[in-house]
């Protein structure tokens, strides 16, 4: 399921995005009652979705979390669409804005670039992880509030430190982030499949692995580079996102070091690109 961020009123929207010029609730009735805010629906709603995905969320559902019906709810937020913009941009302030190393006036040549990059997109990955349904809210329109802007003006300021110019560091924007939320989508998937579907890993891959050698005996004539590549080995073990060492399923430890592999050649790339801009000057 892909939804679409801002397809709520523009004016409306933004002004609760950025906590401007948004008019103070009224009261619904007389005698007390729990204090509701802009903040505590947000916070409501976002843990609803990390517990039980995107396709748990409505206004209801968080107004039964709070204790209130939904059309208590309509007074802070006018609608779901609002909502997913202020949970996605909400989310996006756990992100860190500052990494050791990335100082805009370092050296290219020194390499503190892709340490800070490094960190960063591992941040990130991490980050999506955290909140999976995230990667249902599409990157085609942008929420366009503060958090999101804060996590963007991060990376900018990350990829100016490489010395590259204006027009290609536009263009690392749009292939590292849709780059980290493939990776953290394959991460997500490994961790709910088992789950979803009643089976572990281990035992899909025994069932559909004897059945495959069984109906398809020529299998290794047919593909004989995947047949290849799968007797050479496989890839080191992936030691978990904080390297505690600790058991990681399979799929997600090929998922991980899927990611690992990938970025280190996008960032070798990148420093191919730094070492071409120089030589033109």
């Amino acid at each position: 399921m892909v939804v679409f961020a801002g397809q709520g009123a523009p004016r409306r929207s933004l002004a609760l995005l950025w906590r401007a010029d948004v008019p103070p609730p009224t009261r619904g009735g007389p005698g007390p009652k729990p204090r509701l805010s802009v903040d505590a629906i947000v916070a409501a709603a976002v843990a609803l979705a990390d517990e039980e995905g995107m396709g748990a969320l409505s206004m209801r559902a968080v107004g039964d979390r709070l204790g209130r019906t939904a059309m208590a709810l309509y007074t802070y937020v006018p609608g779901k669409s609002e909502l997913l913009d202020l949970m996605n941009d909400a989310v996006h302030a756990e992100l860190p804005s500052h990494y050791p190393g990335a100082d805009p006036g370092a050296d290219p040549e020194s390499g503190d670039w892709r340490a800070a990059l490094t960190a960063w997109a591992g941040e990130i990955l991490e980050f999506y992880v955290r909140h999976p349904w995230v990667l249902q809210v599409s990157q085609a329109r942008p929420v366009l509030g503060p958090h999101e802007y804060a996590g963007l003006d991060t990376l900018v300021a990350l990829l100016r430190t490489t010395g590259l110019e204006a027009g290609v560091l536009r263009r690392l924007v749009g292939t590292l982030f849709p780059y980290l939320r493939g990776s953290a989508q394959a991460v997500a998937d490994a961790r709910l499949a088992a789950s979803a579907t009643g089976s572990s890993d281990e035992e899909w891959w025994a069932a559909r692995s004897a059945a495959l050698l069984e109906l398809v005996p020529d299998f290794a004539e047919r593909f004989p580079a995947v047949s290849r590549l799968e007797a050479e080995g496989p890839v080191e073990p992936y030691p978990g996102p904080e390297g505690n060492g600790e058991p990681m399923p399979y799929p997600e430890r090929e998922a991980r070091e899927t990611f690992r592999v990938g970025l280190g050649v996008l960032l070798d790339g990148i420093g191919a690109a730094v070492a071409a801009a120089r030589k033109e000057r």
